[in-house]
């Protein structure tokens, strides 16, 4: 589901960039043939009058050759320019992104990336014939590990690869490529506990169908154990700490989850939590017949795996991509410090209005024990809420001591309810 999602988002995106870049490309269009035609009929005009003073030296032979000349330069004109108008339009509609006539391209690649003719031909309103692969722009930067991404046998299996797909990921090679590779997995059809039993079993290490390799641990009892981040201390531990989350609070910043859902106007239905861990959040939502789908990515524990082993919904994709959602789709956005994507604020303006964009008017976002690093990080991120006009349901700055570092940290909790926009 997660693949076919992100192929059809990016296909929307690029189809809309084409029909913006079609119109500049017929604008082009237009006034190459409006110089072309002034050029024509400065070379006809021209002829009869030399013609006329000159007639005593001239005769009818030479008279055809200079306008064939004439002609002939026209229509090198012409083609020239319909060459470098055909060419523009393929670099603006991202044709040929990446130079696939390279001798080290995997043929896979090749192969994936050739162009398929649209099933009912050409588009009348676009003007577009062929249908192009979806990966990502920056893929052409990492064309080396690309073309050894895809370099496997067909019809056999993916090669133990997972770490270099999502090195390709968070280097902007997104969407990655489709494969003709079989994924690898358990070596017995493993039992899955029935849901909702499976939202707080622990899960045994050999249901991870994907591979251990390149993590730290080897199992979950070493996960559970780990601070991987901020909103990962002992996550995978179900059973314990991680079954207190939303339903008991620690300190003021830490909101009860039935009280956040008695705010939503209109019902809460569906969510999205973005870097939601081990998926607890998605776990308590389905208790209370919600369906959230947890955003993730597979840094330093196999996070979709057990996710998804839990009877939930894991998407797999970086935050730099753009959410494979139709607008005003959700009734919850739920983010913790999973939201910061940097010191550059653009970015996270980027991602915040992508946010808005899926949120329906009167929808939550529950911003979770956001990490303020400094008062002008908390500044930042206050003064772009305000511009978006949400109204404050909640808001807490409250300050936590690292249990590491000993030090005291401040963070932001709030809930708040998009507005509706005429």
């Amino acid at each position: 589901m997660g693949s076919v999602s992100l192929k059809i988002g990016d296909g929307t995106a690029r189809f809309k960039r084409a029909t913006l870049c079609t119109s500049a490309v017929n604008l082009l269009m237009i006034l190459s043939v409006l110089t072309t035609n002034l050029f024509a009929l400065y070379a006809f005009n021209y002829s009869p009058i030399h013609l006329h003073l000159h007639a005593h030296n001239l005769n009818p032979h030479k008279n055809i050759s200079l306008i064939s000349e004439h002609v002939s330069l026209i229509l090198r004109e012409i083609g020239s320019s319909q060459k470098k108008l055909a060419k523009m339009e393929k670099e603006l509609l991202g044709y040929d992104t990446i130079d696939i006539s390279r001798p080290n391209i995997a043929s896979e690649l090749k192969l994936f990336l050739q162009h398929h003719q649209l099933p009912l031909g050409k588009d009348s309103r676009t003007g577009i014939t062929e249908m192009v692969a979806s990966v990502g722009h920056s893929c052409e930067r990492s064309t080396d590990l690309l073309s050894q991404y895809m370099n496997y046998k067909v019809s056999g299996s993916c090669p133990d690869d997972w770490s270099l797909a999502q090195k390709l990921i968070l280097r902007g090679c997104e969407p990655l490529p489709r494969r003709r590779c079989f994924a690898k997995g358990g070596s017995k059809l493993g039992l899955l506990k029935p849901f909702p039993l499976s939202l707080w079993s622990s899960v045994v290490d050999n249901k991870v169908v994907g591979s251990w390799s390149g993590y730290g641990c080897k199992g979950f009892d070493c996960l559970s154990k780990k601070k991987l981040s901020r909103e990962c201390v002992n996550c995978f531990d179900v059973g314990g700490a991680e079954n207190q989350r939303y339903v008991k609070s620690k300190g003021k910043n830490d909101f009860l989850l039935d009280d956040v859902l008695g705010l939503g106007s209109g019902g809460i239905r569906i969510g999205f939590d973005i870097g939601g861990g081990s998926g607890t959040f998605a776990a308590r939502m389905a208790e209370r017949n919600v369906t959230v789908i947890t955003n993730t990515l597979n840094v330093d524990a196999p996070f979709s795996e057990f996710i998804s082993s839990r009877g939930l919904f894991p998407l797999y994709l970086s935050l730099d991509h753009r959410f494979p959602f139709y607008d005003n789709v959700f009734d919850l956005v739920h983010a913790s410090s999973g939201l910061d994507v940097g010191s550059k604020v653009e970015k996270l303006e980027f991602l915040m209005f992508d946010i808005d964009r899926v949120l329906r008017p009167g929808g939550l976002f529950w911003l979770d024990n956001f990490y303020c690093a400094n008062d002008e990080k908390k500044g930042v991120l206050t003064r772009l809420i305000e511009r978006f006009g949400y109204k404050k349901l909640k808001w807490v700055v409250g300050e936590k001591v690292d249990a590491a570092s000993g030090r005291s940290e401040v963070y932001l909790s709030a809930v708040l309810q998009k507005p509706a926009r005429g």
